[in-house]
């Protein structure tokens, strides 16, 4: 029989243990995921945070402008105030510029946030990408990983509304 490994045994021994066992997994990808934002790049040429990696992508995504809400709500930031401040500092950067339709601030990824963008994507193929289509998980295990963690995330969001009202 496999051994749960958990953080918080106290955790473990109610209803769903499994749940603990997740908890502690999620811990560890998300710090690992967070580290390796930041390590890509720098790799890619910026010493940029994982906020502001993740936003600039965003940003990039489709390459169309995007609105400040939209940003926050893709990417479940709860507080606008840390997405303003790594604008500003992608701003200072020269990798986006923002610029204002009415009351909406809506932001462009510059020339320079495409040469880092892709710059980070071939990182990201030479170290990670590849590494992951030779060893797997394979593309089904993938999508099947990101679906559990969509589905997760709800539960998640729903129980910390709960939560807020106790």
């Amino acid at each position: 029989m496999k051994r749960a490994i958990v953080s918080s045994a106290h955790l473990a021994d109610g209803a769903a243990p499994a749940l603990s066992e997740l908890e502690f997994s999620l811990t560890l990808a998300a710090t690992a995921y967070q580290r390796w934002l930041a390590r890509c790049a720098l790799a890619a040429g910026a010493p940029l945070s994982p906020i502001e990696v993740l936003i600039l992508h965003t940003v990039r995504h489709r390459d169309r402008p995007k609105r400040l809400g939209d940003i926050t709500l893709v990417l479940d930031i709860e507080d606008t105030h840390l997405a303003t401040y790594a604008i500003r500092k992608l701003e200072k950067a020269r990798f986006v510029e923002t610029r204002r339709l009415g009351k909406e601030k809506l932001v462009v990824a510059t020339e320079a946030g495409v040469v880092f963008c892709d710059a980070y994507r071939e990182v990201r193929e030479r170290l990670l990408a590849d590494a992951v289509a030779a060893e797997g998980p394979g593309d089904a295990a993938l999508s099947d990983a990101a679906d559990l963690l969509r589905r997760i995330s709800g539960q998640y969001n729903q129980a910390a509304r709960a939560a807020a009202t106790l």
